[in-house]
């Protein structure tokens, strides 16, 4: 008999901005995975977050941990494998804190957000690969969220990106060691994957880090397709 396919759950990180959308559509379509877009667009309290941190962060940060968690059942019930655009473990280890920094979520508020999370956690399925896109150029991300338009991030400042920026810097170290995760680092500060040579050259890198540690004969295949 021969073997199953390669299933692996890819996952994408990375600041506002950063180029995660974009990204997890390139890596879906390259290597026929089923995309988990993040659950940004049709969230009910996003407006009202952008407005009133302080009344609505720990509103928000519940929505997408029920939501990303929703995701992580449904990856386990996939028979092929997954992108999905932003991991749950961005939100305790980098909005969470932050915000309850900023004042925005208070002492008991983080900690009923980490017993969720916690609990959630022991259960669902990990990623098998995390891909995390950064920049120190908070410049890079505004030009980025202005180009998209969502009509609730225009009040995201160049303070509040570099604030996320300090958190992200050790994400990757964070992810390694406290979750045993492999971590793919790509700086994109001067990088557009969308196409040409930058896009194939994205394709090559990602190629690599998915296949490293499996059997030849479950690599998955590199198959560029032209602009």
């Amino acid at each position: 008999m021969s073997s199953p396919p390669t299933r692996l759950f890819i996952a994408l990180a990375g600041n506002i901005g950063a180029g995660k959308s974009t990204a997890a559509k390139i890596i879906a379509r390259h290597f026929g995975c089923e995309l988990f877009h993040e659950p940004v667009v049709d969230n009910r309290f996003l407006r009202h977050y952008y407005r009133d941190m302080t009344r609505w962060s720990f509103t928000l940060q519940m929505e997408f941990l029920l939501r990303r968690v929703e995701h992580h059942s449904q990856i386990e019930r996939m028979r092929g494998s997954c992108v999905q655009d932003r991991t749950l473990i961005e939100d305790p280890e980098v909005f969470a804190k932050y915000l309850h920094g900023l004042g925005h979520m208070m002492d008991s508020e983080l900690d009923l957000y980490f017993d969720f999370f916690q609990r959630f956690n022991q259960t669902i399925r990990q990623p098998d690969r995390v891909i995390l896109l950064h920049t120190p150029d908070t410049q890079v991300l505004l030009r980025r969220i202005a180009q998209r338009g969502r009509e609730e991030e225009r009040g995201i400042t160049r303070d509040f990106l570099r604030g996320l920026n300090g958190y992200y810097e050790t994400f990757a170290q964070v992810s390694r060691r406290k979750y045993e995760m492999k971590v793919l680092e790509i700086d994109v500060t001067e990088r557009d994957f969308r196409q040409g040579e930058e896009r194939a050259r994205f394709l090559e890198e990602v190629h690599e880090f998915l296949n490293d540690g499996l059997p030849a004969h479950d690599e998955l295949p590199l198959v560029l397709h032209p602009d």
